[in-house]
């Protein structure tokens, strides 16, 4: 006999078990009775899960080529409103065991099951007695034959999971779920693994418990969490329990690319304005009823990374609380569309206000920064606390290292009738002056060393209408500076030699002083000089008048003196003055009669004009040389007709 013979032999009879088998499968599927799988199936089901199913539609038994149960219209718990409802449950049987008769299911399958998921404002879950059911069937405890096997694996397909919590208010939906639970049978583990659709953006999810048994019991189990898709990636491992209150505990881990998009996924309004992009988080994390503590945080956002611990709170409002400390912060992002200015630096910004999403959630954080970047301003070692209830935002500076000097204050900013209501208390002590009112005021007309202290109240909605509605004082002082963009001195000086010479010279330059101070009460958006000095070397200067703040203008008027060599001797020179016109490039001129009233040229013809006899004599002179009446000057009185 030859070996291609010999083969051929065997497989021949190779494939006459295999008829022979499917041909005794086919006889036994016409010999077990459908009421019989159905019950064994039913039983089987019951024997894993602890959990009584309730058949309210047709049963389909297949046993040839493949053996399986297929249920319509299943549901688990109440009759009137089941805990869990699908279309169809499938039961797919094991090969072998059909031969001895014996009805063992492979896996089950559950086709577009619908889950309720509850709690009553007590966190009573509508899932309580059936979770027990469960712990019992799965138990150490449970009542089995010891060498008894069970399915190992629940699929579902086109799922859907409904969320209801009253004591928290949520309600959520989760649409196209697919996923396996791996059904523990030897091993303690569970674990669910596929993906939901939540909120119209697709999640990849997997959940393992490593001892199932004891997690359904409440007691303590070790547990790892996954979660990624486009909004967010999320890792959680640690361990949790139920008893006698939820207990979570491990290591916690997020990112996404935008935080403020997540946010919205999730259903949280973020505040409005810039930031709030690239986003991670890492840290150790405990969970005890609704509260989330965070210690060792490593949290990284818009560049901006930071240690320290952090809190949040369901209970009722959400609240986020902590501690956090950086190197270095950038808050340029968070300011850059809040715009004071329009784009040609010259007018006030008319945009409206948008601050309606500051109450979303509630803030009390404290934050502190060796180096921070607000815009063009450089602030060193700052320490800032934020509190954020109820809609109004409060931000208290502790101390910063500002602009050369030392800044403390607060501001608040809330939503209004009017669209928003702010108020400020700052004090700048010893600041560069160049840098600090052109940062935060712009005004760029002094220099120096100095300081500021400001109270401001407004409502409005935009910054427009924030100026307008104005209210507060404002105090400065000066040392060792100048005031830039005029030359006192030398116009002064120039103007005593000649008076007539004019000022269009003199728009550039500095006037040095030793001491300036500036005191203002601002209402309705006007600001009025209770008093302004200046005191230089060689120049002096008091000021009067007040400055519009919605326009940006000046409309003043004072005395600069030439300062005397003698401190108890008049100036040796003063002219009074008016300021006029926007705050970046006001007008200065001086009284035009004063200067007059100094020229040897023309102060003859002003004591002329003054003098009732004279002027006659003057004005018929003109009147001759140009061939017309001439109106009186301005202010002059005119002689009386004589009878």
């Amino acid at each position: 006999m030859t070996a291609s013979t010999g083969l051929k032999r065997l497989g021949i009879a190779i494939a006459a078990v295999v008829l022979a088998s499917f041909t005794a499968l086919g006889a036994m599927a016409l010999l077990i009775p459908v009421d019989m799988v159905r019950d064994s199936t039913k039983a089987e089901i019951r024997n894993v899960t602890g959990l009584d199913l309730v058949l309210r539609g047709d049963v389909v038994v297949s046993l040839f080529p493949t053996g399986s149960v297929s249920f319509s219209d299943v549901a688990l718990g109440d009759r009137a409103k089941p805990v869990l409802a699908a279309d169809r449950l499938t039961a797919r049987l094991r090969f072998l065991p059909l031969f001895a008769g014996r009805i063992e299911i492979a896996d089950v399958s559950l086709v577009r099951p619908h889950i309720n998921v509850t709690f009553d404002r007590d966190s009573h879950s509508n899932w309580a007695g059936l979770i027990d059911g469960l712990a019992r069937a799965v138990g150490p405890k449970a009542n089995r034959p010891v060498n008894a096997t069970s399915f190992t694996e629940i699929r579902i397909t086109e799922g859907t999971i409904s969320l209801d919590d009253a004591a928290r208010g949520i309600k959520e939906n989760f649409r196209n779920v697919e996923l396996a639970l791996a059904w523990p049978s030897i091993s303690k583990s569970f674990a669910a693994t596929g993906h939901v659709v939540w909120h119209d953006e697709p999640i990849e999810s997997s959940v393992t418990l490593t001892d199932f048994a004891a997690a359904l019991a409440g007691d303590r189990s070790g547990l790892k969490v996954r979660l990624s898709g486009a909004p967010v990636k999320f890792a959680f491992e640690g361990n949790w329990s139920a008893k006698p209150t939820l207990k979570i505990e491990g290591t916690l881990a997020a990112d996404t690319p935008s935080l403020r998009d997540t946010l919205r996924w999730v259903g949280v309004r973020p505040p409005s304005g810039g930031g709030l992009g690239r986003f991670a988080l890492k840290a150790k994390t405990s969970v005890s009823g609704g509260t989330i503590a965070l210690s060792t945080v490593n949290v990284e956002l818009d560049g901006n990374v930071a240690e320290g611990v952090l809190a949040f709170a369901s209970d009722g409002r959400q609240t986020l609380q902590g501690t956090l400390a950086a190197e270095e912060l950038d808050l340029t992002p968070y300011v850059s569309t809040v715009r004071l200015l329009t784009n040609n630096d010259r007018d006030w910004n008319r945009v409206p206000l948008a601050v309606d999403g500051l109450n979303s959630i509630d803030l009390d954080l404290r934050l502190s920064a060796a180096r921070i970047t607000l815009a063009r301003a450089k602030l060193g070692r700052t320490a800032i606390a934020a509190n954020l209830r109820g809609g109004k935002l409060l931000l208290t500076i502790g101390e910063s290292q500002a602009f050369g000097g030392v800044l403390k204050g607060s501001m608040a900013l809330s939503p209004s009738d009017a669209g928003a209501e702010f108020n400020a208390q700052l004090q700048f002590t010893d600041v560069d002056l160049e840098k600090c009112l052109g940062e935060i005021f712009q005004v760029r007309r002094l220099d120096g060393r100095g300081d500021i202290a400001v109270a401001l109240d407004s409502s409005g909605n935009s910054v427009l209408g924030m100026t307008r509605g104005l209210n507060g004082t404002a105090n400065l002082t000066g040392r060792q500076g100048s005031l830039v963009g005029w030359n006192v001195e030398q116009l002064l000086r120039r103007l005593e030699r000649r008076p007539l010479s004019g000022t269009a010279n003199f728009r550039n330059g500095r006037t040095p002083y030793e001491k300036f101070a500036a005191d203002f009460k601002i209402v309705d958006g006007i600001a009025t000089v209770e008093h302004v000095s200046l005191e230089g070397s060689k120049v002096r200067l008091g000021l009067a008048g007040s400055a519009s703040i919605p326009a940006r203008d000046f409309d003043l008027h004072g005395v600069a003196a030439l300062a005397s060599t003698s401190a108890d001797a008049p100036p040796a020179f003063e002219l009074p003055f008016v300021v006029q016109g926007p705050w970046d490039d006001p007008i200065l001129l001086p009284d035009t009669q004063s200067l007059l009233a100094r020229s040897p040229v023309a102060s003859p013809l002003l004591n002329a004009v003054r003098n009732r006899y004279t002027r006659d004599t003057v004005r018929s002179a003109i009147e001759r040389l140009t061939g017309g009446a001439v109106s009186p000057p301005a202010g002059a009185m005119t002689a009386a007709p004589k009878p």
